[in-house]
């Protein structure tokens, strides 16, 4: 008994000693530090440990509660970032959306490079294999065209280059494969228009030599060796350490043209590029590759070195593009443009590139429309130019003198109503008069219903 007492006696000692102290809260640290910081803090410890619905509630009433806070960019762009750690396709676009909102309303902030930054790199991990939707992969392309135009000091500069070259070795690797299908179907103009556009836009790309090779022999055998001669010359030139040099500097001696030099900057390039180190998959992940929709083997032979493309694709040429002012245009290959043609507002027709539609106006008159029939009588004070060849036509408003159109066999013509009540010509020489319209009436300068039904009737016989 006495050991049993004696040992419960040292329990309760023991918990005495380790007992804890009652803390008056009124002093605490917690008291004394700034609530939008707690909130701020709190919620980056969510995110941290994975609870991002959490962190962005608290960031949020951080946001809503003290709109005047320090923390408040802070909490803008830490939103973000928890929608990119979340992943998935929806919260990519919330990302991608508060990232831009963040470098809109704080565009001075350090922070600013890096917000563009993530919403390349958002698209980046987006983005498809190269014959699949290449969307994302044109919208990563711009987006770090934008960062390194923008920002070309920053400290992120190298793997935004090096991502931008990714990209556009997936963008190449696309249209080289739409290419190499129009290449082996014997499409000539479809695959030379691919391969034409890879090699001007994409040096870098790990194909450019097979792109120049099938270029070569495509105008080969169209019976164009001149233009196959340079395709041939850039091989050696511009990709001396090529598999395809041989053959190139066989067709250049075929054709009895002068080998050229290789470039010593694109050997340095090549050989370093070569040397470079590149990401591996492992062993155990290669099986799932087939079922990634993520490229995988592109961004393993895409270059190291090198300055990526840094303008923007134009437009395809041959593509109608409206325009304001009533001009529909067509780009062509060469940069030019053929407007198609000129719709004058208020009429049903338009006039061919280049020319004009002359009217002739009165202040004291509206315009009038022309007749459907050019046999009818014109409205009164109004001049009729006859419809030819399919031509437009237009009607010259004027005063309460009769007047004529001068009718012509390519082109329309109109007629102006002097102040003295005469017609004269669009060259200064007098028309002749034709009889005054008798059916019209002169009330308010319109066509009688009877006037409309006879033209009806003409137009429409049955």
């Amino acid at each position: 008994m006495s050991g049993i007492l004696l040992a419960g006696a040292t329990q309760c000692d023991a918990q005495l000693l380790h007992k804890k102290k009652k803390v008056n809260k009124s002093t605490s640290a917690d008291n004394n530090a700034e609530p939008d910081k707690v909130l701020y803090e709190r919620a980056l410890e969510d995110i941290k440990h994975g609870k991002q619905e959490v962190g962005r509630l608290n960031l949020q009433t951080l946001i809503n509660t003290y709109p005047d806070s320090e923390y408040l960019a802070k909490a803008k762009l830490s939103i973000a970032d928890s929608y990119y750690k979340e992943g998935g396709t929806a919260n990519m676009t919330q990302a991608i959306q508060a990232y831009k909102d963040f470098i809109v309303f704080f565009p001075f902030l350090p922070e600013a490079p890096y917000a563009q930054l993530q919403v390349a790199n958002a698209h980046y991990q987006q983005m498809a294999k190269p014959d699949r939707d290449r969307t994302e992969a044109r919208a990563a392309e711009d987006e770090f065209q934008t960062f390194l135009s923008k920002y070309p000091n920053d400290p992120l500069g190298a793997k935004a280059q090096q991502k931008l070259r990714d990209v556009q070795e997936v963008l190449a690797e696309g249209d080289y494969r739409i290419a190499y299908y129009y290449y082996v179907k014997g499409d000539k103009r479809a695959a030379a228009s691919r391969l034409t556009s890879i090699t001007t836009r994409y040096p870098l790309y790990s194909k450019s030599d097979q792109a120049l090779w099938m270029l070569g022999d495509l105008y080969e055998t169209s019976e164009k060796q001149e233009i196959a001669t340079k395709y041939y010359a850039q091989i050696v030139r511009n990709y001396p350490k090529s598999d395809k040099v041989a053959d190139a500097k066989y067709k250049l001696k075929a054709f009895n043209v002068p080998i050229p030099q290789a470039d010593p900057t694109a050997m340095a390039w090549m050989t370093a590029n070569q040397n470079a180190p590149r990401p591996k998959t492992p062993l155990v992940k290669r099986p799932m590759d087939l079922l990634r929709s993520s490229p995988t083997k592109e961004l393993q032979v895409s270059a190291q070195l090198g300055t990526p493309t840094m303008t923007q694709e134009g437009e395809a040429p041959g593509t109608d593009i409206l325009k304001g002012g009533n001009h529909s245009e067509l780009t062509t290959g060469g940069g030019g443009k053929s407007v198609v043609a000129v719709v004058v507002p208020g009429s049903s027709s338009g006039a061919a590139s280049g020319s004009s539609v002359p009217t002739a106006t009165d202040t004291n008159s509206t315009d009038a429309p022309a007749p459907a029939d050019s046999t009818a009588a014109p409205a009164e004070g109004a001049t009729a130019a006859p419809a030819t060849g399919g031509e437009s036509t237009s009607a010259a408003p004027a005063g309460d003198a009769p007047a004529t159109a001068a009718s012509g066999t390519d082109a329309p013509a109109t007629a102006a109503v002097s102040s003295d009540g005469t017609a004269a010509n669009g060259d200064g020489t007098a028309a002749t008069a034709a009889a005054p319209a008798t059916d019209a009436t002169k009330t308010d300068g319109k066509e009688s219903s009877s006037k409309k039904k006879k033209g009806l009737k003409k137009l429409i016989p049955w």
